[in-house]
């Protein structure tokens, strides 16, 4: 199983095309996503890329960070796991208890 790569400071131009070919120097790509705005469809400047194996994702963060691409330097990394988007709010609305209130 490969390893999921962060992409920072993707020029906004970079889309996951770009990302394809620039990463496939480093091995095979898996996947290649730049994340976009919801409400405006541009990048938000950041992307993953999942390469074949670790050994490739390590070869593509130790060629890709601190790299320019179209003017911008890149921080290149292993993904950390996505976390649950309610950590810090303690659950979603209905199950809280607002002041007594119980809905």
């Amino acid at each position: 199983m490969g390893k999921k790569i962060y992409v920072g400071n993707l020029p906004y131009s970079a889309t996951s095309e770009t990302l394809t070919e620039s990463f496939s120097v480093s091995g095979t790509v898996d996947s290649a996503q730049v994340i976009q705005d919801r409400d405006s469809g541009r990048s938000r400047g950041f992307g993953f890329v999942e390469m074949s194996t670790d050994d490739e994702a390590e070869a593509a963060v130790a060629q890709f960070n601190g790299k320019e691409l179209d003017g911008r330097t890149l921080t290149v990394n292993i993904a950390r796991p996505m976390t649950p988007k309610n950590d810090r709010s303690g659950g979603n609305r209905r199950e809280r208890n607002f002041g007594g209130n119980s809905w």
